[in-house]
């Protein structure tokens, strides 16, 4: 039978409930058991897919073409297992379908209510990816804090299943035990006020997690364990971490997993087999070498707009045994007068997704600088598509080039709506998203990184390259070399004569993990290290 671990927060929003989360079922998994981890967001949107980056963060896109919470990226980053639409559900998504069945005479005679409807609702989504027996596991992490009125239905769905799953199931409750400086003491009133606010929507959480800039001591442990009404060993440090790929191994080291798997009534199994994310931090935690890259977009005030990326940046430089600084670069900012100062010291060029005409020209004067200076280069979605506008401009002499998403009246519209795009009216979710396959010409640097010819990406986009205007781009030196053998897209384009110029579509950031490093991330640091090692030799005096 399924387990099932439901992940609560309080005190403050923030805490780490999804590395937390993340992090239990790693271990878990290290010890020989299925999990999987889904999200449930008590916002009204159905997806974050039309909300600014600014408001949530990034918008990651799963396999099936969901658009999630960025907590999923997490989930897939530690265990290395893809995560689907059935792991991210908001509260938008049950009403919507609450709503749906009325509509459609499912509760005829009924008055439809929170509770049950609603409630019921949120059960079944809950209870849905334990049901065919693929997870010996499930944890679910409950977005927001505990008290917070758009959660409550949330909380009172996890208490109806508290009885009905009995010892299948337990709560993890995660808050805050802050330290005062002041005082000079930490302080456990937060945590005793969260817990008895969880105990009056009737729910006794099985063991606290508490976040804390400093380590608790036994007197702490005991108190908390005392006034919250649980065990001293369920009583949880989770310190404040260098990195988040620290915490697992802080987890183990408090025996949460198998605190978890005795209140479950589960066998302990073999020892967690951490060996390779060992591996992984020694070779994060102790570069040879460093790079800086410049990541050119315009949301970089907001770093979690830009996670997955910033995440495979970690991922790729372990693999080089490279640190790899990521300077944050606002694309408004960039012009031609200030670009060389803007790029100053850096080793490479990244040119960020996103949409609208905000911070483009920056965007393509920095791409212009990449090119002509021989800096590799590296463009994602809309970062590839600037590079092509670029090269339009400044090589085939296309001077008013550009997307149709800036300008629809551009006579020499190279980056163009897609064709099934055209009729779209609605926003939300109708993108081309999710995993589409891309065949890689043999000898390019393309099929060269990847290492085979056929291979599947995840998107999320309406524009694509104007493939009327491919032959005259090829002819001149830009190679496409990836296509979508269905419709003929261009997925990937690069240039020869250049140490690293390469643009893609797709999201590889989305599918980069710590057990499998993204590729293309990997052999662009490797090519910002080589042209960091080539300035350092010219510049050694002879």
């Amino acid at each position: 039978m399924t387990k099932y671990i439901f992940v609560t927060g309080g005190v403050t929003s923030s805490l780490g409930k999804g590395i937390i989360s993340a992090s239990l079922a790693k271990l878990l998994q290290a010890r020989g058991y299925s999990v999987t981890i889904q999200k449930f967001d008590p916002y009204i949107n159905i997806d974050p897919g039309t909300l600014n980056p600014y408001e949530h963060g990034e918008c990651y896109v799963t396999e099936d073409g969901a658009e999630t919470d960025l907590d999923l990226g997490h989930y897939e980053r530690f265990l290395n297992v893809p995560t689907s639409q059935a792991n991210n559900i908001t509260t938008g998504r049950i009403y919507q379908h609450v709503i749906n069945q009325e509509r459609q005479g499912a509760y005829l005679g009924k008055t439809v209510q929170v509770i049950p409807h609603i409630t019921d609702e949120i059960k079944r989504n809950m209870l849905m990816l334990g049901q065919d027996g693929s997870f010996d596991i499930v944890i679910t992490e409950l977005g927001g804090t505990v008290g917070d009125i758009e959660s409550l239905p949330y909380i009172e769905a996890v208490r109806q299943l508290r009885w009905e799953l009995g010892a299948s199931s337990l709560v993890i409750h995660l808050t805050l035990v802050p330290f005062l400086a002041a005082a000079g003491e930490l302080k456990t009133k937060p945590t005793q006020h969260s817990v008895k606010m969880l105990l009056e929507y009737g729910i006794q959480p099985d063991i606290l997690v508490c976040r804390t800039e400093h380590h608790l001591s036994a007197e702490i442990r005991k108190k908390i364990a005392l006034f919250c009404n649980v065990n001293i060993n369920a009583v949880i440090e989770s310190i404040d971490a260098s990195t988040i790929y620290d915490v697992p191994l802080l987890m183990l080291k408090e025996q949460l997993d198998k605190t978890v798997l005795t209140k479950l009534k589960l066998p302990h199994r073999l020892e967690p087999d951490m060996e390779s994310w060992k591996d992984f931090l020694g070779r994060l935690k102790n570069p040879t070498s460093e790079i800086t890259v410049g990541l050119v977009g315009k949301y970089v005030e907001l770093p979690d707009a830009y996670k997955s990326i910033i995440e495979s940046f970690i991922h790729a430089g372990a693999k080089n045994e490279c640190k790899v600084h990521v300077k944050c670069i606002q694309s408004e900012n960039i012009t031609p007068s200030n670009v060389t100062d803007k790029l100053k010291n850096i080793h490479g060029v990244l040119v960020a997704p996103g949409f609208g005409n905000r911070g483009i020209d920056g965007k393509i004067i920095a791409i212009q600088y990449a090119r002509e200076n021989h800096i590799p280069f590296f463009g994602i979605c809309l970062g590839m598509q600037c590079a092509v506008i670029e090269y339009g401009r400044n090589v085939l002499g296309l001077s008013d080039a550009h997307s149709t998403e800036m300008d629809e009246n551009t006579e020499n519209p190279v980056i163009s709506i897609m064709e099934e795009q055209k009729k779209v009216v609605n926003k939300g979710g109708t993108m081309r998203l999710g995993a589409y396959p891309c065949d890689l010409k043999k000898g390019t640097k393309a099929a060269s990184i990847y290492g085979k010819a056929h291979i599947t990406e995840r998107h999320r986009h309406r524009y694509e390259f104007n493939n009327g205007y491919l032959a005259l781009y090829e002819k001149a030196g830009m190679i496409a070399s990836g296509i979508n053998p269905d419709n003929h897209l261009v997925e990937i384009i690069e240039l020869k004569n250049h140490p690293f110029f390469v643009g893609v579509q797709f999201h590889p950031e989305l599918k980069s993990t710590v057990d499998n490093p993204h590729p293309l991330f990997v052999n662009f640091v490797a090519a910002c290290l080589s042209h960091e090692k080539k300035k350092l030799s010219l510049s050694a005096p002879v």
